[in-house]
């Protein structure tokens, strides 16, 4: 279900930070405080917050509210900054993820936004604006997240990590439990899950928003496949981040490594600027999202060839 190439990228760089560990507190702490502000930033905006990123960071670190910007606005994040740590307590405490919660996250997101509705299942029925899935109705939403517990209990045992969290993200999106937030709930539940078996947080750009939805979309005809290898590019970035934080620099990348530009990567080679971005938006290709633009290198390039002439060896 998830590209093998991904996955084999996914579970080399998961070993190579596990063998780091422990990691550095000043790394870590560092960290943290990076992937904190872009979370946030990126996760409010996918639901049409207009704070930037370091706007954001400014009411983080200082509390100070933002000319032209709502209330509301402030709250969701600040909101979102204590559900984060109520996740990361969570996952301190090796708690079992449970609806109670999801209720939980979901209580945090939206308080002194909509504290009636905050934290309780939703008593309307709801319509998602440009979706073709209609949720259930409301009096379903108990019994249908009852089932999501009974099939996250039993699909814990027995597939990898990142297909759970993906496709647990999903399961509650489609069930649309709550009036509002749930999105950011659906996001963060994602990453208690991946954080729960050892990866770092994963942040889902809001360069990347039309692609989120398409994928949610396929995904709710029955065709998971496009969502779980999306969050899986986004899991690569994240590890990718982790590892390049930690690795001491003695000397500077080869060109081999050195990322670059799409367009750069493909001269020299068979292949067409466009046909690297599409291998890179399959995860077929290791690259990155800088922006709106794809980075690769060359030496990720000449291992999706080796691949090819392995499997035509084969």
């Amino acid at each position: 279900m998830i590209e093998s190439r991904l996955l084999e990228r996914i579970e080399r760089k998961k070993s190579q930070l596990d063998a780091l560990r422990p990691l550095p507190a000043a790394v870590v702490n560092r960290l943290r405080e990076q992937i904190l502000v872009e979370w946030i930033y990126n996760s409010n905006a996918i639901e049409g917050s207009t704070v930037t990123l370091q706007e954001t960071r400014l009411i983080l670190e200082t509390g100070l509210t933002i000319g032209g910007k709502t209330l509301r606005e402030h709250f969701e994040v600040t909101n979102h900054r204590d559900a984060i740590l109520y996740v990361e307590q969570l996952v301190a405490d090796r708690e079992k993820l449970t609806p109670f919660h999801v209720r939980q996250i979901h209580k945090l997101v939206l308080s002194q936004i909509d504290d009636a509705s905050a934290g309780n299942y939703r008593a309307t029925q709801v319509h998602i604006a440009g979706a073709r899935h209609i949720p259930p109705e409301a009096w379903e939403v108990p019994i249908q997240m009852t089932e999501w517990d009974k099939w996250l209990a039993k699909a814990e045992k027995s597939i990898h990590p990142v297909i759970l969290a993906a496709s647990a993200h999903h399961r509650l999106v489609k069930i649309h439990p709550f009036i509002d937030g749930n999105g950011r709930t659906a996001r963060l539940v994602m990453n208690l899950i991946l954080m729960q078996n050892g990866y770092p947080p994963t942040v889902i750009l809001r360069t990347d928003r039309q692609s989120y939805y398409r994928v949610l979309s396929l995904a709710d005809d029955g065709k998971e496949k496009s969502l779980i290898n999306f969050v899986g590019k986004s899991v690569e970035r994240s590890l990718t981040l982790y590892l390049n934080a930690n690795k001491k620099q003695t000397q500077k990348a080869s060109k081999r490594a050195e990322w670059i530009s799409l367009a750069q990567a493909a001269h020299g080679t068979p292949y067409s600027q466009e046909y690297l971005s599409l291998l890179a938006r399959m995860g077929r290709i290791e690259a990155v999202k800088q922006g709106r633009n794809w980075l690769t290198t060359r030496e990720a390039i000449q291992n999706y060839m080796t691949s090819l002439s392995g499997k035509k060896n084969s």
